[in-house]
């Protein structure tokens, strides 16, 4: 007994060490995809696009969960799981609509720092702490330098509507989170994302024929969005729903911290995006904000933990 003991404990312990390389991994994985969709734009547009994605994304995890999934008569009766389901994927779909939208029109480490502020809002929100102010005002004056302001004080130009789709996906990433570990505690492996990732193909789908039309079928076309599909969602969802399961919500904000940063380098790296020193100020603003406001959380598990 002592021995069984130990070794879960042991097992619980690398499974919460892992999960640091599974939010990296995964956050690498979908800034890659984000990279390579912005080279769709030109031949279907960023909604036919994100149509691609989630569209072969969910065919993707429908084949994985087709023997270990709830089969439709479960589903039926399970209204409460299939409503957090449904309102996971339609989150979904457009957080991935309105993130596509900003990465046509603004640099993608810009826009995933602004989109960033939605997670940090869920924190915030939750917490009754005078010292969250800090690292709202902090977060708030990185998305003000990124939207016209400039640390010099001059004025810069920047794609206003493009800031705006950014901060519509933040606010839906502020739901993803939320809804994510909801489902996560509700289905078993990744059955409940496939859910939702077909309710979220759906609400994109008209759009995406509406932009791009015959365009989408054509091979070349599909190859590229079957790599997005992958890199994008397939399997940084996955192993966001993994590492989800192994620590806490304050931990897995602060593994999230990575993305903006990793999105400046593949946007430089894979794009040849540079962030002006403006740029790289409000980036860390909004990174040491988030930081900053899970460290000093002291609360347990509220918003993402692992169940």
């Amino acid at each position: 007994m002592t021995e069984a003991a130990g070794s879960g404990s042991e097992a619980g312990g690398l499974g919460a060490r892992s999960a640091p390389l599974l939010v990296a991994a995964g956050a690498v994985s979908v800034q890659f995809g984000a990279a390579i969709a912005t080279h769709l734009f030109h031949r279907v547009g960023p909604a036919g696009a994100v149509t691609l994605r989630l569209v072969l994304a969910a065919a993707a995890l429908a084949l994985v969960n087709w023997r270990e999934g709830p089969r439709l008569r479960q589903l039926g009766e399970r209204r409460a799981d299939m409503y957090v389901a449904i309102g996971f994927g339609l989150v979904l779909g457009a957080m991935n609509l309105f993130f596509y939208e900003a990465i046509a029109r603004i640099p993608l480490g810009v826009a995933v720092t602004v989109e960033f502020v939605g997670p940090l809002a869920v924190t915030i929100g939750l917490s009754r702490r005078r010292s969250d102010v800090l690292w709202a005002v902090l977060a708030a004056a990185g998305v003000v330098l990124l939207a016209g302001g400039d640390a010099l004080g001059a004025v810069r130009h920047v794609d206003l509507a493009g800031v705006g789709f950014a901060l519509g996906a933040g606010a839906c990433w502020a739901g993803y989170i939320l809804l994510n570990a909801e489902t996560g505690r509700r289905f078993g492996g990744t059955s409940g994302l496939a859910i939702a990732m077909g309710v979220g193909s759906l609400l994109v789908l008209p759009l995406g024929l509406s932009q791009a039309g015959p365009v989408l079928f054509q091979p070349y076309v599909l190859g590229l969005g079957l790599a997005v599909a992958l890199l994008s969602s397939v399997v940084p969802y996955s192993l966001e729903l993994i590492a989800l399961r192994r620590v806490s919500a304050r931990a897995f904000g602060i593994l999230l911290s990575m993305d903006p940063a990793i999105a400046a380098l593949v946007g430089l790296a894979v794009l040849g995006q540079r962030l002006t020193f403006t740029e790289v100020a409000a980036l860390l603003l909004v990174v040491v904000a988030n930081v900053g406001s899970h460290v000093f959380d002291t609360r347990g598990p509220a918003v993402a933990g692992s169940g």
